[in-house]
């Protein structure tokens, strides 16, 4: 693998789902996974395209129950295409390696121009020996088309060749194991049949949500062929009969396009495929085409370290995000599914993942990160409708969100362990309604938007501290207001082990979070036009009431503490310590304690051990100044070992559950320790690579704590953020990288490059027609007003959190 290619050098069935994932392709309007265009869906192998945004809600029947479940729809396969030798059996690489006749095989992912490459070669039972080529992209130039070139090379035969090349709406979503005694049927055939001399089209539609989808494929030879189009209810093929000459290629070309009835611009979403297939070019100009794009992406995502496996890792990173979310996804009505477009973990929900994905889109597509947004903004009617029904004021939103914004959090998980269904309250996190919050705001700040938060941004933030306000209670025993009853982002504590109802008292996150958004939302009142913030409120019924409500439980939120650090949730202190040796002696991997101990007929709800950051988080998202504005009207100073005697106490009991969790201790010990920021980060960035989850990462990526390796080093390393009208670059850099590049667009400046060093700090800004801006670093927040011409700042020590 070199900075730009992610390569494999032999076939292993076994790794076949990871590869899958790792190399699929996409353009944020659909994605592809790297399965072999010959496979079909079975224990190696797991085909899928998925269309950002369609979701179909089906029920099943688990655990005595009913429950319905809105899944990212598996959409009409179109990569089927496979061969056979003068009649023989079908090209299948695991019968090929089971019986020693695959004699070399290379699958190259080139990330720099979005291309997928497969080269091998073989034998059939009767020695004839066949070398074959691959080449596949899916366009980030036209968002509605993918093309498949196969060239197939008979290196001591000559003969027929037969090829199939098929559309097939009969797919389900099987991609999961632990999903399959779910009803993952979601296509219902309509239509599948020939069309011009060279082309086939189907169309189907989604089962519950209506969804029209229309594939067409043009496949072209250069050899003669004889064609003979093959239909059967929801598939549909030509085969090809091509006479082949000894040492002679022949080329098979397959374009295929993509539309929905979801899709802007069109009459009919299967004339519309049928047209774009007559009128699209061949591979290579496609090809073209789709280096050019690719170019112009990697132009606007320069990050660049002095250290060739970092560099290859996020460049993959990189990658990936930009397939799952790009210029193609503005016009869409789709937020961001945790596992990417790559494969249907956690059936294809939104949570909270725009936390680590919006930084990097902000100051580079800054309307990519806005129509993000704007997937949360049109899902505001039903977060506003579930706070009614839960008795509250103001938008609840979801933990997990799909097609209309309803929760979507299983009731029921289950635990592969035990092979129970146990009860799920993960539903319980309202946390992830701060987190919106925090992104407009946070989006506002980067790019100074004010048109959005007028009309979008401001709404949101302002409903989601009427619910927060309306959640707390005021205790008048303690003079405070406390939260009850939620979830934090631990996730192992969903409870008391002594009570029956699920949910936790003053979680500190979530409390300290919701201070911190009613502090935004006095914030935007006052810094929005007259008119506009007058129309909020009356709108949303913001009176003085309100406003006072906010400034109250701003001043009293009770915060709870024990040992000099912030307490969990209340009640925490009193848990019991468990055998972290004990249980590493006994299971080695404990990352899924939770699971380990309800094999056991325990709970993680006795013990002091998390899943991943949760108090921590606090840290992550919050600036010193930012948290000591929170505790310190709360009676609660900031001492100058806070923070270290925090992580410390947290870090030593946490199991790292999650794929972000050691992403946030990494940035965490930055500021305090070098070197383990740095372990923590190279294990992280390997994290999907390396499959250090045991076989998640073949379900679909990790697109949180991908893009979130990226941001790490943008906004921690490098210490780039925003706040008020200026530019902070305040560098941290770890122990393994001497320099950090970036290239950034920031309030109207398409290009601001810049690079950290340990000994200087440059910083140029290409020309352009925007104003100026001012730029500083440290906390002594010495303003540099920056033109045309680079500006080198002298370098001063930063300090401590």
């Amino acid at each position: 693998m070199t900075r730009w290619r992610l390569s494999y050098d032999d076939y292993v069935p076994e790794a076949e789902g990871l590869r899958e994932a790792l190399c699929t392709l996409g353009n944020g309007y659909f994605a592809t996974r790297a399965a072999a265009p010959e496979s079909q869906a079975d224990e190696v192998h797991n085909p899928g395209t998925y269309l950002a945004g369609c979701y179909d809600r089906q029920e099943s029947h688990i655990a005595d129950r009913t429950i319905d479940n809105d899944d990212l729809v598996n959409i009409p396969n179109w990569l089927p295409l496979t061969f056979r030798v003068e009649g023989g059996a079908w090209l299948s690489l695991d019968e090929l390696q089971a019986e020693g006749r695959l004699h070399s095989y290379r699958q190259e992912l080139d990330m720099r121009r979005g291309v997928l490459t497969r080269l091998f070669s073989f034998a059939d039972p009767d020695g004839r020996i066949s070398r074959v080529s691959q080449r596949r992209i899916v366009s980030m130039d036209d968002p509605h088309l993918a093309a498949l070139e196969t060239t197939l090379v008979a290196e001591n035969w000559h003969g027929r060749l037969e090829v199939r090349s098929a559309l097939d709406c009969r797919v389900a979503n099987t991609g999961v194991a632990r999903y399959r005694d779910l009803n993952g049927r979601h296509l219902v055939p309509e239509v599948a049949q020939k069309g011009g001399p060279e082309t086939i089209w189907l169309r189907c539609r989604t089962a519950s949500s209506g969804v029209t989808i229309a594939v067409a494929a043009r496949t072209r030879t250069t050899s003669p062929a004889k064609r003979t189009t093959l239909a059967e209810p929801g598939w549909v093929a030509h085969d090809l009969l091509i006479d082949v000459s000894e040492g002679e290629p022949v080329t098979v070309e397959k374009v295929v396009s993509v539309f929905s009835s979801r899709d802007q611009g069109i009459e009919e979403c299967s004339q519309a495929a049928r047209t774009r297939i007559e009128r699209a070019d061949d591979f290579d100009r496609l090809l073209g085409r789709q280096t050019l794009a690719w170019d112009r992406l990697w132009h606007r995502c320069q990050i660049g370290v002095d250290h060739d496996d970092v560099q290859r890792v996020l460049n993959l990173h990189i990658f990936h995000l930009l397939q799952t979310v790009s210029e193609h996804t503005v016009g869409l009505d789709a937020g961001v599914p945790a596992r990417g477009l790559h494969g249907e973990a956690y059936r294809g929900h939104v949570f909270w993942d725009e936390l680590f994905i919006l930084p990097f889109l902000a100051m580079r597509f800054p309307e990519i990160a806005r129509a993000l947004l704007l997937y949360r903004w049109r899902r505001l009617p039903e977060a506003r409708w579930a706070a009614r029904q839960a008795g509250h004021r103001g938008a609840m939103f979801p933990w997990q969100s799909a097609g209309d914004g309803r929760e979507e959090t299983q009731r029921v998980h289950l635990n592969p362990r035990s092979g129970r269904w146990l009860p799920d309250n993960s539903h319980l996190q309202r946390h992830v309604g701060l987190a919106i919050a925090y992104n407009v705001w946070r989006f506002y700040e980067a790019t100074g938007d004010l048109e959005f938060l007028a009309e979008y941004g401001a709404e949101m933030l302002l409903e989601i501290a009427l619910y927060f306000a309306d959640i707390t209670t005021y205790d008048r025993t303690l003079d405070a207001y406390e939260i009850r009853g939620v979830m934090g982002p631990d996730e192992y504590h969903d409870g008391y082990p002594d009570r029956a109802e699920p949910g936790l008292d003053n979680n500190a996150y979530t409390n300290v979070m919701t201070v911190w958004v009613m502090q935004r939302a006095l914030e935007v009142l006052s810094l929005l036009p007259a008119d506009r913030s007058a129309e909020l409120r009356e709108h949303l019924e913001v009176g003085r009431e309100e406003v006072t409500r906010f400034e109250d439980v701003s001043r009293k939120m009770r915060v709870p503490f024990h040992d000099g650090v912030i307490c969990q949730f209340e009640g925490y202190e009193h848990l019991d310590e468990l055998d972290w040796e004990g249980y590493r002696r006994g299971y080695g991997d404990i990352r899924r304690l939770d699971r380990i101990l309800e094999a056991e007929g325990d709970t993680a709800n006795r013990y002091k051990a998390s899943k991943q950051a949760d108090v921590l988080m606090l840290f992550y998202l919050l600036t010193a100044e930012e948290l000591t504005n929170v505790l310190g009207p709360l009676g609660h100073p900031c001492e100058p070992d806070f923070m270290r005697r925090t992580i410390d106490y947290y870090m030593a009991r946490t199991s790292h559950g999650s794929t972000l969790s050691e992403l946030v201790h990494a940035w965490l010990l930055a500021r305090t320790d070098g070197e383990d920021s740095w372990r923590l980060f190279l294990d992280t960035l390997h994290s999907d690579l390396d499959d250090t989850q045991h076989g998640t990462t073949a379900e679909g990526i990790h697109l949180g704590a991908m893009a979130g390796t990226v941001d790490l080093v943008q906004r921690c390393y490098a210490g780039v953020s925003t706040r008020a009208d200026t530019l902070l670059i305040n560098p941290r850099l770890p122990v393994g990288i001497d320099e950090v590049r970036l290239g950034l667009r920031y309030r109207g400046h398409w290009g601001i490059d810049i690079s950290c060093r340990r000994d200087n700090l440059r910083i140029t800004l290409r020309s352009g027609v925007a104003e100026p801006i001012d730029a500083a670093r440290d906390r002594q927040v010495r303003g540099v007003r920056l033109g045309p011409a680079t500006t080198t700042p002298p370098r001063t020590p930063s300090p401590a959190w």
